[in-house]
């Protein structure tokens, strides 16, 4: 039987995949869509509004109102991992967006790929690091689609079915993605962070009270009942392991392609470094997050939950909140899946047309044709997520855990690429190829040595293979390599150049010329 209620709590998610959709087309206008710079890159315009949100909303999934308060009454203390590797994630982005950016700017830029593959000069890593990246991909657009037919399941108390709750958000992103690119995921992710925050910030502060009398007084509960909740650690999992996730989530935090690429967005340096700085502000939404589940540690019986994941749905319905509010929280986590599905779907279009499909079957493709293939592909991309999330029989767990060990090993050949002149074509395909095997060998195959992360492995074997080949093979081009590394410098001062002008001239993107010398 549909009641009142019913309808409220289901309408409210309603109107806000309707509201979504209308920021994300009326974003269209604020770059040329037809440009593969436009669409991709947001045309190279992207201020620190937009850009805090795009980094903070993108990265706050469907773990912001099911996985993590499901992680806090499960596994307690442990759940803090997540806030350890995203405070330290965002700091390579400092040191690599503003170089991002310049080269971007200098080069035409757009993919992460696209850089490495014309520094070290081979179309096959980009092809390489597009299966890599997509690959990675699959499996969080598939828990997306997952987490968001839950959602709109539970509101509406079954009344909208599983297949057709997955299917509309993402027909929603498909849209504008397909129409705004990069723009529309941008101010689109401004609506989704902003209800992120006040939403996770209410629950979080509003639950402990409801249910204990205040933050203090649940932890005391806990503390008597439950102590070894709030010990770090899993009993499962040794602390070498543990230290392991950390590690391999940090270091590969941004060589995510969706976030890297966002660098080459932005309207200048000082927005990149901005953004880093107030990232934390965005990131301590995990606080909240984690109370909420902690809330629910001594009074709710986790037997009466089919899984961890659920218990914010059932603490809200329980409680018998007002249905507005059970609706609110229901778009609240409609958008926290939404920001990183449409960030996803988009990078993914991106990549497989820009850095698999033209360096390998078309480099003479026109821009206006490059930017229309990628159009093209956001309903398949979309398609192919909503078949393994509602009909393959493939587990999806072991290949979301591998997909941070899988961008991680783009790391080393990013710092030979800045740092190292030296570095190769055939160390770089050599070692990600390598990293890469040991990767798929410890997370499918056989156990990880030592328990550890099987992307730290991987992360070994890509460094050492990469350094060992490049110092026994010759770089191709010297110059280029180091033109390169000199770009991506700051360009000199006009304090600096002022009496040097004869010898040193200061190019768009902070080359230098060096002639004189």
């Amino acid at each position: 039987m549909v009641t009142t209620d019913t309808l409220f709590i289901t309408g409210i998610p309603l109107l806000y995949l309707a509201f979504a959709l209308w920021i994300g087309l009326r974003s269209r206008g604020e770059a040329d869509q037809d440009s593969t710079e436009g669409y991709v890159a947001g045309g190279r315009g992207i201020g620190l509004l937009v850009m805090y949100f795009v980094m903070s909303a993108s990265i706050n999934s469907a773990f912001a109102f099911l996985g993590g308060p499901g992680w806090s009454f499960s596994k307690g203390a442990a759940a803090l991992y997540i806030v350890a590797y995203g405070g330290f994630g965002m700091l390579l982005w400092y040191i690599f967006g503003p170089k991002v950016a310049r080269l971007g700017r200098k080069r035409g830029y757009v993919t992460q790929a696209g850089f490495l593959s014309d520094r070290y000069n081979s179309k096959y890593l980009s092809a390489l690091m597009a299966i890599a990246s997509v690959a990675a991909f699959i499996p969080y657009l598939v828990v997306q689609i997952k987490g968001v037919a839950f959602i709109l399941t539970e509101a509406s108390n079954g009344l909208i079915p599983f297949w057709l709750s997955g299917l509309l958000p993402f027909l929603v992103i498909a849209i504008y993605v397909l129409t705004s690119g990069m723009m529309g995921v941008g101010w689109s992710n401004v609506l989704q962070g902003v209800m992120m925050l006040v939403l996770a910030w209410f629950l979080g502060l509003y639950l402990p009270f409801e249910l204990h009398g205040g933050i203090q007084p649940m932890f005391e509960q806990i503390a008597n009942s439950n102590s070894t909740h709030l010990l770090v650690g899993l009993p499962e999992m040794s602390m070498l392991r543990y230290s392991s996730f950390i590690i391999v989530s940090a270091l590969g935090f941004v060589m995510w392609p969706h976030l890297f690429m966002r660098a080459y967005s932005a309207d200048n340096e000082k927005t990149l470094k901005k953004t880093v700085a107030l990232y934390p502000t965005f990131q301590f939404i995990l606080i909240p997050i984690l109370l909420i589940g902690y809330a629910g540690v001594t009074t709710v019986d986790p037997a009466v939950l089919s899984s961890p994941d659920r218990i914010l749905p059932y603490l809200i319905t329980d409680l018998g909140i007002h249905p507005v509010l059970i609706g609110l929280f229901f778009a609240g986590a409609l958008a926290a899946t939404m920001s990183t599905a449409d960030s996803i779907v988009h990078a993914s279009v991106s990549v497989t047309t820009r850095d698999f499909y033209k360096p390998l079957f078309d480099s003479d493709i026109g821009d206006k044709s490059e930017t229309r293939l990628m159009k093209l592909a956001v309903f398949p991309t979309v398609g192919v997520a909503y078949y393994f999330a509602l009909f393959s029989p493939v587990n999806i767990v072991p290949l979301q855990a591998a997909a941070y060990g899988a961008v991680v090993q783009f790391l080393p050949l990013m710092l030979g690429a800045f740092y190292w002149p030296g570095s190769t074509k055939t160390g770089a395909l050599s070692g990600l190829f390598a990293g890469s095997i040991v990767t798929i060998l410890f997370t499918f195959i056989v156990p990880s040595p030592l328990d550890l992360h099987a992307g730290f492995w991987g992360l070994i074997a890509t460094t050492v293979v990469f350094v060992t080949v490049s110092l026994v093979t010759e770089v191709e081009d010297k110059e280029f390599a180091q033109d390169i590394i000199r770009e991506s410098r700051p360009a000199p001062s006009t304090a600096q150049t002022s009496g040097e002008s004869s010898s040193v001239t200061a190019t768009d993107g902070g080359a230098q010329s060096d002639e004189a010398e």
